[in-house]
């Protein structure tokens, strides 16, 4: 009886997948780290300095001169890799600011070596600002997840 509920449940489903065998996967260059047994992987690094700030995000006066050492560092922080990418996240209702710096692999080592130059004057510098608070850094990976089909 079983088998038959099973056999049935299945036929059905079936109806709904498509024709082809074509499924979706996310794109996997040559160098890439694979993670979770293959469900995911990685070729870029991104070190994370982030802070708390006081005020609403509209007139923080704390947030604007995070927002000024930001503008003073960019161009080092850019000068590090060509294939640099600078994401700025900032939330309003837990006063969050992050700067997220992604790089590819094998950019991030020699750039570990150096000590995520210009971090450290750049941490010292937002610490200094009254109203930031939990100044932290994290090294996680990032990447643009993208479908592409294939047979």
């Amino acid at each position: 009886m079983k088998l038959s509920i099973l056999a049935s449940t299945l036929a059905a489903v079936s109806a709904f997948a498509p024709a082809s065998k074509t499924r979706m996967m996310t794109s996997l260059a040559a160098q890439d780290v694979p993670l979770a047994n293959g469900a995911m992987s990685f070729n870029r690094v991104c070190r994370e300095w982030r802070c708390k700030y006081t005020g609403d995000k509209a007139t923080s006066e704390s947030l604007e001169a995070i927002a000024k050492v930001v503008d003073e560092y960019l161009p080092t922080i850019k000068a590090t890799s060509s294939g640099m990418t600078v994401n700025r996240l900032v939330c309003g209702s837990c006063l969050d600011f992050k700067l997220m710096m992604t790089v590819p692999l094998e950019d991030f080592g020699p750039w570990e070596q150096k000590g995520f130059e210009p971090e450290s004057e750049f941490l010292e510098k937002i610490k200094a600002i009254e109203g930031v608070s939990q100044v932290e850094t994290q090294t996680i990976t990032n990447m643009e997840v993208s479908m592409s089909k294939c047979d």
